[in-house]
């Protein structure tokens, strides 16, 4: 699939770009190997900046992942590989 502006938020209060991290929540069918790929949030391009956090959430496994945007120049945008959150219930 391909990215779909509707499925990123903001979290909270975004603090101001270029002075501190934003972090946002990405829901989608896609799982991480396709979301971080180079040049899936290449539409957000103009939103996101170096060291930003997204917490991805693959809605099919359901998998959560954090990723850092690593780069972002010239529209485009390449995220980390993301570091998976595990998801346990022993009780």
């Amino acid at each position: 699939m391909a990215f779909s502006r509707t499925g990123i938020n903001p979290i909270g209060g975004q603090s101001k770009k270029g002075t501190a991290p934003q972090m946002w929540t990405y829901t989608s069918a896609d799982a991480i190997a396709t979301v971080n790929t180079a040049g899936y949030f290449n539409d957000m391009s103009d939103d996101l900046s170096v060291g930003d956090v997204i917490f991805v959430h693959d809605s099919n496994t359901p998998t959560l992942s954090i990723v850092m945007v690593a780069s972002n120049a010239s529209g485009v945008v390449d995220v980390t590989d993301g570091t998976t959150v595990a998801m346990t219930d022993s009780d």
